[in-house]
């Protein structure tokens, strides 16, 4: 009997093995799609020619545009975002679900959905047309459009990493006579530390690349994404590409840094 059994097992373990050979295969298919266009970038264009447009004067404008407004809206997305971040994760009631889905929001709305809702905020028919101050068109609006797109995911990240601490190790650390802040400095904050600084970086890298909201809230000063799409309106591809080359460092170094912080902000 267990032979026969043993028998009418065989098919099934062989047809099973056939698929698990099948599953890289299936695999490295979708990874080469990830990976030919930029192997194509690499041997099709000459660096020698890359690295003169790089010099040229709206690639350095917009490359000096997008580091700006990077810079200032992942520090608001870490000074406001982290508080935030902080109280999410101690909190799981209604309202901190609530809240949770407002911050989650802009990561499901199309870019260019951001930019419209903006619009009705800081546009001429809000705050726009009660200020002097210039809200769009302005590296105010990229910021804001940068902003309102990037911040979440400093959020989301700096929270998954507050949920991963031991909330014993926070009691203890008070039970030995330290207060809240002290505890914040001396335990939460370097436990969280790997996850906090991969969403600082995931939050300057989306910050570069963000188009449809800027383009919809502030089309002047040009950041890299935007001055992509006009030079390849106005020029082709070989106008658009040197800045394109600029954006693809930035999301390479971007990957060696997160991998550098030994951090998986996506967990």
């Amino acid at each position: 009997m267990s032979r026969t059994l043993s028998r009418g097992e065989a098919p099934s373990a062989h047809a099973g093995a056939g698929v698990r050979e099948l599953v890289p295969v299936l695999g490295a298919v979708l990874l080469l799609y990830f990976v030919v266009p930029v192997a194509v970038l690499v041997v099709t264009y000459s660096p020698t020619a890359l690295a003169t447009s790089l010099a040229d004067a709206y690639v350095v404008d917009a490359a000096v545009t997008s580091l700006v407004a990077a810079l200032c809206s992942t520090a608001i997305a870490v000074v406001f975002g982290l508080p935030l971040a902080y109280w999410l994760s101690q909190n799981s009631g209604p309202l901190a679900t609530a809240a949770l889905g407002a911050v989650v929001l802009p990561l499901v709305l199309p870019p260019v959905v951001s930019g419209m809702l903006l619009l009705t905020v800081v546009g001429p028919g809000g705050l726009g047309g009660l200020t002097d101050l210039a809200l769009t068109r302005s590296l105010f609006g990229v910021v804001a459009a940068q902003t309102f797109v990037a911040s979440p995911f400093f959020v989301v990240t700096a929270k998954a990493a507050f949920d991963g601490i031991d909330a014993h190790l926070e009691e203890a650390s008070r039970s030995l006579g330290r207060n809240w802040t002290e505890t914040m400095r001396s335990v939460t904050i370097p436990l969280a530390k790997p996850g906090i600084l991969a969403g600082l970086v995931l939050t300057f890298a989306r910050a570069m690349g963000e188009f449809g909201a800027t383009m919809m809230l502030a089309y002047y000063p040009r950041t890299l994404p935007v001055q992509i799409w006009a030079s390849f309106i106005s020029d082709g591809l070989d106008a658009a590409l040197p800045v394109a080359v600029v954006l693809l460092s930035v999301a390479l170094g971007t990957l060696l840094i997160v991998r550098g912080l030994r951090a998986t902000p996506w967990r």
